[in-house]
């Protein structure tokens, strides 16, 4: 082939679709987030993939390569050395075999969440779709199945809009472990199968090994910014996901602008020219003005946040683990409602087994939370923020960043309440179940925040009528006998002025 024809060919590869946007941040500026992920709310993830075929929990293609790390030790009891069994072989145990993406959806759709997200390719730099750019993808090995075709089919037969989330940028030194050899012990010194040149577009071949790992672009070449970005444009134009995550600030500078506005253009060819996408970044800045959706891993913002921002996190680990501890059907609810107070949504991850079938603790909760939203759903969805999203103890309570802060939140009590608006109806989440009377004192009669007076208070999943009064002090409501729920308990209330 002459070398025209080559360079002709890379430049079609690169090419990015033409529209409303052009690759420049001034240009992106002007994307706003649709009103689909602005009503959603609530999505589920399967961040699952070949690291979840040893149910031992997150980063395990990485820490198996770190001597002495927990996984490591792991590793060696039950597969052997990473010299002899590497995770190129942990790939092919990922067997998927009771996996029925439709069954799952299904059962997320009832939960009461709007999008469905899938693991597009994780850190592990193996794609769960049929990569046009690497052998190393779960159609051509392990399960030898697209995951990610199959679950944008099923995503789409329940209504769902369907997202995929990567995490492969920085793949290239996250993998460098893989690289290195043991320094103690009957192996030190021999190399692990990440050294084997044969296993080069697998574990790649960075010089340096970073045994601890900055999450930043500095020493990451050139050419592997390129083959980030072929893999995600090929993901996205394959799968043409609704929303799209990324593991990190938009990154690799011009060629991330160029896989973004390719993402937005073409979604809004298919849209009749309006862009129904969503991209993530978890870099403020990104997100100042237009350009992406913020995310927040594992965490929450202080206050009301002035564009739709999203929590993501998991019931456990994000890479399924055998006896793993889950969060309770009561810190999930209370988390989805203390979001959506402030403008926000949650992306909750329910990792799979290897088998690829949700575990009987799995599904305990998962009921839980199907049957509080088949009764509070309506002070969730498509609310917009009131003027402060609570009251209470834990509103006092800030940290100085948002991510990573959700371990050191209070628990959320009867005396917390948090508000969304619909309309002209507020309503108010009272955090726990008080003894006789729910007390709301932000809509006290001389309050800096109320106009107007209320004129009915209704109490979601119970048929009765209540008895309340509105003074100086607050909102009082008298509580029914009985609970309409388990959880977070949601009065609606009208007739107050809301803007």
């Amino acid at each position: 082939m002459k070398a025209a024809q080559v360079f002709a060919g890379q430049q079609t590869e690169t090419r990015i679709e033409s529209g409303l946007f052009k690759a420049t941040r001034e240009s992106l500026k002007a994307y706003r987030i649709p009103e689909w992920y602005r009503d959603a709310k609530f999505g589920i993830w399967a961040h699952w993939g070949p690291q979840s075929a040893a149910e031992y929990g997150d980063w395990y293609a990485r820490r198996m390569y770190i001597e002495g790390e927990w996984q490591y030790k792991h590793h060696l009891q039950t597969y052997g050395h990473p010299s002899k069994f590497g995770f190129k072989d942990v790939i092919q145990t990922w067997k998927a075999d009771k996996f029925d993406p439709d069954y799952l959806v299904g059962l997320y759709k009832q939960a009461g969440a709007k999008y469905f997200v899938s693991m597009g390719v994780h850190h592990d730099n193996f794609c769960l779709w049929n990569s046009k750019h690497t052998r190393w993808n779960s159609v051509q090995m392990g399960p030898k199945k697209d995951i990610v075709g199959l679950f944008r089919k099923a995503a789409l037969n329940h209504g769902l809009r369907f997202g995929v989330t990567e995490h492969l940028w920085i793949t290239y030194k996250w993998f460098s472990v893989s690289h290195g050899a043991d320094k103690l012990g009957e192996y030190a010194g021999v190399p692990y199968d990440g050294a084997d040149p044969k296993y080069a577009d697998l574990y790649l071949d960075c010089p340096k090994i970073y045994k601890d790992l900055p999450w930043d672009e500095e020493g990451i070449p050139e050419s592997w910014k390129r083959i980030w970005f072929l893999r995600i444009k090929d993901l996205i134009d394959q799968h043409q996901p609704d929303f799209l995550y990324s593991d990190g600030s938009l990154p690799f500078q011009q060629w991330g602008l160029d896989m973004v506005t390719h993402y937005y253009n073409q979604n809004a060819r298919r849209h009749h020219g309006k862009v129904e996408g969503v991209y993530t970044s978890k870099r403020p800045e990104d997100c100042a003005v237009g350009t992406c959706a913020l995310d927040v891993e594992r965490g929450v913002v202080d206050d009301i946040w002035p564009n739709s921002w999203q929590t993501d996190t998991c019931i456990g680990n994000w890479h399924y683990q055998k006896g793993a501890t889950y969060k309770s059907p009561k810190i999930i609810i209370d988390l989805l409602v203390d979001i959506v107070s402030r403008n926000g949504n949650l992306l909750l991850n329910f990792p799979l087994p290897n088998n690829g079938m949700l575990d009987p603790e799995e599904l305990k909760i998962l009921a839980e939370i199907t049957k509080w939203m088949a009764t509070n759903g309506p002070a969730i969805y498509a609310t917009r923020p009131w003027k402060i999203y609570g009251a209470g103890p834990s509103t006092q309570a800030t940290t100085a960043t948002a991510k990573f802060n959700e371990k050191k939140r209070k628990e959320l009590t009867a005396e917390d309440v948090r508000f969304t608006t619909k309309g002209q109806t507020l309503y108010a989440f009272i955090m726990g179940w008080p003894q006789r009377q729910a007390v709301i004192a932000p809509l006290a009669t001389n309050g800096k925040h109320v106009a107007g007076k209320v004129r009915n208070v209704e109490l979601l999943g119970y048929q009765g009528k209540l008895h309340w009064t509105q003074d100086e002090s607050g909102l009082k409501v008298q509580l029914p006998d009985e609970r309409p729920g388990s959880h977070a308990f949601a009065f609606r209330i009208d007739g107050l002025d809301l803007r």
